[in-house]
């Protein structure tokens, strides 16, 4: 596979990391370009990979390519792709949809749309993508081994990737906040910081294992953990008193109404 990578960004060295990682294609095969020189520069330092004087190089030297670019430019990047068509075309923008990426490209391209999110970086991500109305199966299968190497992926319609938005792709974030949250009255009540924040990371991340594990819900694992009368009950009666659901819930409908209205431009 020659890979070509548009956006140096955190995102694309994550999915170039885990690409070179799982052997799919050798440093040499990967070219890379971004608006800013030093991102693209500082990648090919660190991986081995080649720079693109280009967008339109990028597309011209590879067979599939990576739009790594964030949403506010991706309008102007899709205007310098260049001429040469017949590439396929893997785009992580959040809220552009596959029709506005074809017909930007004069439909010269074969369309995939992406929704990762950062624990990608660690080898961890929750991805999902679409195929775009002249994408194949072998294509979908390329894009399954991409995002595979950096993560758990699966395959959905296209209307479904604002909810996906909403419970992977802004969902790191939920939990940051509530880590900071646990880390913060660790200490206030007692704790050293250091270890206040262990506790909590490792309890998140042992959290979700055990969800993997064992294939049980995660409401029978809460009530497993939940003795009548006892810390645990006392913490969660303080979360539903204060409907820690709703909120919840209510924050991922904020997320997926924020990638649809990115959709609609």
């Amino acid at each position: 596979m020659n890979l070509g990578v548009i956006g140096c960004g955190k995102m694309g060295r994550a999915l170039v990391g885990g690409i070179l990682g799982a052997g799919l294609c050798r440093p040499d095969e990967v070219l890379v370009h971004d608006a800013a020189a030093a991102a693209a520069k500082s990648m090919a330092e660190e991986m081995g990979v080649r720079v693109a004087e280009s967008n339109a190089s990028v597309v011209a030297g590879s067979d599939t390519v990576l739009l790594c670019t964030k949403p506010q430019g991706f309008a102007t990047m899709l205007g310098e792709l260049g001429e040469e068509p017949g590439r396929l075309l893997v785009s992580i923008a959040a809220g552009i949809r596959l029709a506005a990426i074809e017909e930007a490209t004069g439909h010269r391209h074969r369309v995939v749309r992406v929704m990762p999110n950062t624990p990608a970086l660690a080898a961890r991500g929750a991805s999902a993508y679409a195929l775009g109305t002249s994408a194949t199966e072998a294509d979908a299968s390329l894009v399954e081994r991409i995002l595979g190497s950096v993560g758990y992926v699966c395959r959905v319609a296209e209307d479904e990737i604002d909810a996906v938005t909403a419970v992977s792709g802004s969902g790191p974030a939920y939990f940051f906040l509530m880590l900071e949250a646990m880390i913060e009255e660790g200490i206030a009540q007692g704790l050293a910081p250091e270890i206040a924040r262990d506790l909590a990371v490792h309890t998140a991340a042992g959290a979700a294992e055990l969800v993997l594990a064992t294939g049980e819900t995660p409401a029978r694992l809460r009530e497993n953990v939940t003795s009548p009368n006892g810390t645990t009950f006392a913490a969660l009666e303080h979360l539903r008193a204060r409907d820690f659901t709703g909120i919840v819930r209510g924050a991922l409908a904020a997320a997926a109404e924020r990638s649809r209205e990115l959709g609609r431009g």
